[in-house]
């Protein structure tokens, strides 16, 4: 066996007279992931509760439709800036305690500018890895019944 497995996702097969419906689903979309990759997709399907192809539909629609500046995403992107910011400044500022030197605003603006360039890539991990827990780990209500 291949180290990819294909998976093929078929949307509901139109009957004759069904085709000028403008709802009815008649297209694919194929995939290859490996046997770990399809375990952790069927995994989330079924804690879902929800067939692996709907799972997958609903998963692929609504990472298409999302804005790309989610307001969640980018409240969660400058609270990691600012906590990034101040953890940076303190190990700085002790560093430069320690070498008897002031921090300098040079060294203060590179903080700044290191997690602003770090902050949306962080925050949309946190986000994924939040979503990819079980429900249990994330605290929803009704997850001890899945």
């Amino acid at each position: 066996m291949n180290a990819f497995q294909t998976t093929t996702v078929q949307a509901n097969k139109p009957t004759s007279g069904d085709e000028s419906k403008p709802s009815f689903r008649t297209k694919t979309i194929s995939m290859r992931l490996t046997r770990d990759e399809l375990a952790e997709v069927e995994s989330a399907a079924e804690r879902a509760g929800k067939p692996l192809s709907e799972w997958l539909r609903e998963m692929a629609l609504t990472a298409t439709r999302e804005r790309p500046s989610d307001p969640i995403e980018l409240l969660l992107a400058e609270v990691w800036a600012v906590r990034h910011t101040l953890l940076g400044l303190f190990h700085a500022g002790a560093q430069a305690t320690t070498e008897g030197q002031p921090l300098l605003p040079e060294s203060v603006l590179k903080i700044r500018d290191r997690a602003d360039a770090k902050k949306l890539e962080q925050a949309r991990k946190m986000l994924a890895d939040f979503v990819a827990r079980p429900a249990e780990d994330r605290g929803e209500e009704g997850a001890e019944a899945r």
